[in-house]
This record gives structure tokens, C-alpha cells and sequence, in this order.
């Protein structure tokens, strides 16, 4: 137990803290237990210690564990959480915790048996809360954690303290809005920067190893998480990997499931999945015209990667911008809102706004007669009218 400790105490004390994520105040920390899901390399981990560091204090009260710690090759994690109880402590933080067998049961047991205990656990954006044998649904409050907004990425780079704006803010004051934020810093000059390589908190480290660090995480998810948590065979991996390139590529991916079936030589339906968990493990990003109706067996109208730096991992010298345009759009937009495949346009959100994404010289055609139509204009800094600059939707969270 003194090993667990002394570890965590490490760990704490080195984590930065100059640079704290506004959900560190949207989370209510005061639920007994808090999930936190999302895909590797998000920050999960450094929320954590974060929060321990800069509220809780670095003491014996708060103990952060990783439970694909060797130490749970040997020991239990309800006895662990026992002796750690009976030595004062008050709060547990649980990192990795899908790593654990019969992970949710041990949570529930955790939750039943140390009421005064508060924990917060995170796992893969593939983590089920809602299990047969074990329903945390009930008990745990959970949050999914997204990859860093254009507007986080300014904050850390240039050392600005700007807020995020809601949907509605952007759609009728984006004159406003540009004036504030080219008061201090101008947009365009970084946008193309955040598009490669700023959406992962890693990028900090340096950008020579993103690349690199990039790869593992998509390969960590394909490899072990998609094998261990969905039973995806290993031997489609490198099909899947192959589809992600293709996606990376295209303009945007309309898939052809019938072909793309044949070619990976698996059933339909099997294959239908296989996108789905693709989505799940925030690899893409789907788009169906209607959210609310969709099943995992039914095709998206269109897939893209789940943001534009995966895209540049994947496909550095072939990616097309007006598919990097969508992805950001799609990828900053669908966090905290509904977006679907419209009629006409590209984007369809919160069944109200219809929008079309371009560069500057984008017209309205596409989206001619449309109620609550607007177009995201790429390679602007101010709007006008029905037109805004592509930037400001990375300013909504």
C-alpha cells in the first residue's frame, strides 16, 4: 500500500497545473461517484491529478491509481480500497479502470461498502456503464472528455483566458465575437497549426514526437482496446486500418458497404459493426439523417475521422481541405449538440440550423431557400449576415 502511495504522490506533484480545462468547473465533484470516458491521449489522466494538486491537496487523503498497475496482478482492488479507507482516505481516483477484471462490479462494491468514500473513475470511450451484473447507471454521474476545442488550443499556445461561446452566440454575434478574440490574437495564424496537431493535450511534449505518439494511441485502440472490448478479430485490424487511411483521403467517405464488405472478405452486418465501434472508440465520426433513430447495424450516409489531426497522421500528403473543413465543423459542433445528414447543405444541427461549409468565397447556393441556413466560411476573420468564420465554432467549449 505505501508502493500505491508514494506513486501517486509522485505523480501529483509533477503534473502541471498552469493550464487547467474549463470541465475541470463543469464537473460536480461533489457526486459520490464520477465516470469520466473518452479515447486515448484525451487528458483524462491529467484532469485527475490536476484536480487532486490543485483542490484536494497532495496528501494520504487522495490516492490515484492506474489499475493496470502490477499491482493488481497480486492484489485485490476492494481489500486495496479497504486498507486505503482505514488509513484516512477520503478520496480515490481510478485511472484505466475497463484494465480491471469485473470492473464495474468492484465499483458498485466500492460505491456500497465506503459510503463517505468519494471516486471518480475513467475508462475507454468504449467503457458501458449500463451492465447487466453490475448497473452503475444509477450511481455513477459520467462525462465524456473530448480532445482540446480550437479555443483550449489558444489558451495554451498563446497564453489567452478566452471563454466558450454558446451555438447561439456564434450564429448572431459573430462581428462581436471576432472582435474580441482578434483584439488579442489573430485566429487564421494558428487555425491551420490546431488542425495538425492540436487537438490532443500531448502536443505540449513536443510536436516532433505527435506524430509518433499519434500513431500509438490509434494503434493501442485498434490493437487492444477494439480486440479486448468489442472481440473485433486481430486478423481485420489491418482491413480497419486500411479503411481509416481511405477515409483520411476522401472527400468526404460515402460508403459503399456491399463492396467494402467483399473487400475486407466479412459479412455485411459484421462490417456495419465494425464502423460503429469505430465511432465509439472516437476514431470517426458519422453522420446519419437521423440520430435519434440509429442502430448499430444501419450505415452512416457519411464518415469522417473523428478530428483533422488523425487525418494527418494517417494521410499527411493526401488529405483534402474541404474534408478538413467538415471534420473540424462536425467534430467541434456534434460534442454538445445533434448533427445530422441533411437534405440539402452539409450539416444538419439540433433539427433547427442548416449549415454549409467552404472557403471565403462559399455562396449560399447549395443552401438557397433554407430556413436558418448559414455558411462556416473557412479563411475569414470577420462574418457577416448568414456568414461566419469556420474558426468560431472551435470556440464552443
Amino acid at each position: 500500500m505505501d508502493t500505491l502511495i508514494e506513486k501517486s504522490l509522485q505523480k501529483v506533484q509533477s503534473v502541471d497545473i498552469r493550464f487547467v480545462r474549463s470541465i475541470m468547473d463543469e464537473i460536480d465533484w461533489n457526486d459520490r461517484l464520477i465516470g469520466l470516458r473518452g479515447a486515448r491521449g484525451v487528458g483524462k489522466t491529467t484532469l485527475l491529478l490536476q484536480r487532486i494538486k490543485k483542490f484536494l491537496g497532495n496528501n494520504a487523503e487522495s490516492l490515484y491509481v492506474s489499475l493496470d498497475n502490477l499491482w493488481f496482478a497480486e492484489h485485490n482492488l476492494l481489500e486495496t480500497v479497504d486498507l486505503f479507507v482505514k488509513r484516512g482516505g477520503k478520496f480515490l481516483f481510478l485511472d484505466e479502470v475497463h484494465k480491471y477484471e469485473k470492473w464495474a462490479q468492484a465499483i458498485k462494491n466500492i460505491y456500497d461498502d465506503f459510503p463517505d468514500l468519494k471516486v471518480v473513475f475513467t475508462g475507454s470511450s468504449l467503457l458501458e456503464i449500463l451492465n447487466a451484473r453490475a448497473d452503475l447507471s444509477r450511481r455513477a454521474i459520467v462525462y465524456d472528455i473530448q480532445g482540446l476545442s480550437f479555443r483550449e488550443y489558444l489558451n495554451i499556445t498563446q497564453k489567452t483566458d478566452f471563454q466558450a461561446f454558446s451555438l447561439s452566440d456564434i450564429l448572431t454575434k459573430q462581428l462581436e465575437i471576432s472582435n474580441e478574440i482578434l483584439a488579442k490574437v489573430k485566429p487564421l495564424q494558428f487555425f491551420g497549426d490546431y488542425l495538425r496537431h492540436g487537438y490532443y493535450p500531448f502536443f505540449t511534449e513536443g510536436l516532433a514526437k505527435y506524430p509518433y505518439r499519434l500513431e500509438e494511441v490509434v494503434n493501442l485502440i485498434l490493437e487492444v482496446e477494439l480486440p479486448f472490448l468489442r472481440n473485433v478479430e486481430p486478423a481485420y485490424i489491418p482491413k480497419i486500418k486500411q479503411l481509416l487511411q481511405i477515409i483520411a483521403e476522401s472527400v468526404p467517405f460515402i460508403p459503399n458497404v456491399d463492396n467494402l464488405s467483399k473487400r475486407i472478405e466479412i459479412h455485411r452486418n459484421t462490417f456495419i459493426s465494425y464502423l460503429y465501434y469505430l465511432q465509439e472508440t472516437c476514431l470517426t465520426n458519422h453522420l446519419h439523417k437521423d440520430i435519434f433513430g440509429i442502430n448499430k447495424l444501419q450505415k452512416p450516409e457519411k464518415i469522417y475521422l473523428e478530428n483533422t489531426n488523425l487525418a494527418y497522421a494517417l494521410a499527411e500528403t493526401n488529405t483534402e481541405i474541404g474534408n478538413m473543413r467538415e471534420t473540424f465543423f462536425l467534430n467541434q459542433v456534434a460534442f454538445n449538440h445533434t448533427v445530422e445528414y441533411p437534405n440539402q447543405g452539409d450539416f444538419w444541427v439540433d433539427k433547427k440550423y442548416l449549415f454549409e461549409i467552404g472557403g471565403k468565397s462559399k455562396t449560399g447556393k447549395q443552401i438557397e431557400g433554407a430556413n436558418n441556413a448559414y455558411i462556416a466560411a473557412d479563411n475569414i476573420e470577420y462574418g457577416f449576415d448568414k456568414k461566419i468564420p469556420l474558426w468560431q465554432f472551435g470556440f464552443l467549449y
